[in-house]
């Protein structure tokens, strides 16, 4: 990991000068995260403002890191603190049956598996880590968002349709977990810098991140075989899906609708999601 650190040195003043500049935003004044014994990277999606002058509802929705390491107060807190009656998994097959559920897996909470792909992470040899390294990460995020239309619309089906609140998580919660996040703030109409902006808040738990990733099964050779941008959450990444969906779709709600999301759902989103 000696690259991985100097890269994140090298880049941390400039991913800090670059969010204190969105007023409100900074986590040092809007406190989204959720400090759980078992994940460093849970945090809320509320109270981001839409451009008709709506705001998301607290306490609703949630992205997070991988929960299989959740403590037994984490699960109680998720449970009745949170409300969480939905859980959406959108780890590989692979992924769910090297690292389980842990103690969520005794809960009668709703249980969602919806892997966007579901192949394995690869490896430094294969021909999928060889294309990864001449993209960067913005155009991979812009290639799952098209390859992974159906299981994205399950999403946002599920989350639109949950009786209470609901989780959706990945390994590392800032790549599956920020596309998605991009795509249900954009159907909600917050803006696209704060799209970008709430991909960010990722970069300021970067090196707990990765060391946790680096530590479940199966990661760290797919870690060390993926470019260096990997191990960041630069806004250009993000802003390489917004700009994408603008110029191809027109908006992420047009988006949803080329993948089958009806006007229903999408209005369910949002009245369940909006005040």
């Amino acid at each position: 990991m000696i690259t991985a650190s100097r890269s994140l040195q090298r880049t941390r003043d400039r991913r800090t000068s670059w969010f204190r500049e969105r007023t409100g935003l900074d986590s040092r004044t809007v406190n989204r995260q959720i400090e759980l014994d078992g994940c460093v990277n849970f945090r809320d999606l509320g109270g981001y403002p839409t451009s008709d002058g709506r705001t998301l509802r607290w306490r609703l929705l949630f992205r997070s890191d991988a929960l299989h390491a959740l403590s037994a107060r984490d699960v109680d807190r998720l449970r009745s603190e949170l409300a969480l009656s939905d859980i959406v998994d959108l780890r590989s097959t692979g992924e769910l049956r090297a690292e389980g559920r842990g103690l969520l897996g005794q809960e009668s909470i709703g249980f969602h598996h919806t892997p966007l792909f579901d192949g394995d992470l690869g490896s430094a040899g294969s021909e999928a880590s060889k294309r990864a390294q001449t993209m960067t990460l913005g155009q991979r995020y812009v290639g799952l968002l098209e390859i992974a239309r159906e299981p994205i619309a399950r999403v946002v089906r599920v989350l639109a349709s949950a009786r209470g609140g609901a989780v959706y998580h990945c390994a590392a919660g800032k790549d599956r977990t920020g596309l998605i996040s991009a795509v249900l703030l954009g159907a909600l109409g917050v803006p696209d810098d704060l799209i970008v902006a709430d991909y960010a808040l990722s970069g300021e738990r970067i090196d707990a991140i990765i060391d946790r990733v680096m530590n479940m099964k199966g990661y760290e050779e797919a870690l060390r075989a993926m470019p260096e941008d990997t191990l960041h959450a630069r806004p250009e990444s993000m802003q390489a899906v917004v700009d994408h969906v603008a110029a191809r779709h027109g908006s992420m709600s047009d988006y949803l609708r080329s993948a089958g999301v009806d006007d229903r759902v999408l209005e369910q989103l949002r009245s369940k999601c909006l005040e």
